[in-house]
């Protein structure tokens, strides 16, 4: 199954996330145009092994389900922000505003 034109338009998006930037799946949604955090979230799970998964996540700064060990490996080589907890990102300095 290849990626329809809307998952090819999240994908492009997340695609432009800076290292060491984030954006929550409803900033992915809204910068695309359509559609909502679950829809960008099924495009990721089908279609976002290519492209970097890590830089989108839960709007409380939470990493992928299941991919938390990786995701977090990830923020530490970029030099996200993380909260003092160390297991979620600090979507106040870490979210990427598109610009």
């Amino acid at each position: 199954m290849d990626p329809d034109d809307y998952a090819e338009a999240v994908l492009d998006t997340v695609e432009r996330i800076p290292p060491g930037k984030v954006m929550a799946y409803g900033d992915v949604a809204e910068m695309v145009g359509t559609g909502g955090p679950r829809q960008v979230g099924r495009v990721m799970a089908h279609f976002g092994g290519g492209v970097p998964w890590w830089r989108v996540l839960r709007a409380d700064g939470s990493p992928p389900s299941g991919h938390e060990v990786r995701a977090l490996e990830e923020y530490r080589v970029e030099g996200t922000p993380l909260r003092p907890d160390g297991r979620r990102v600090d979507m106040r300095r870490a979210r990427w505003d598109g610009a």
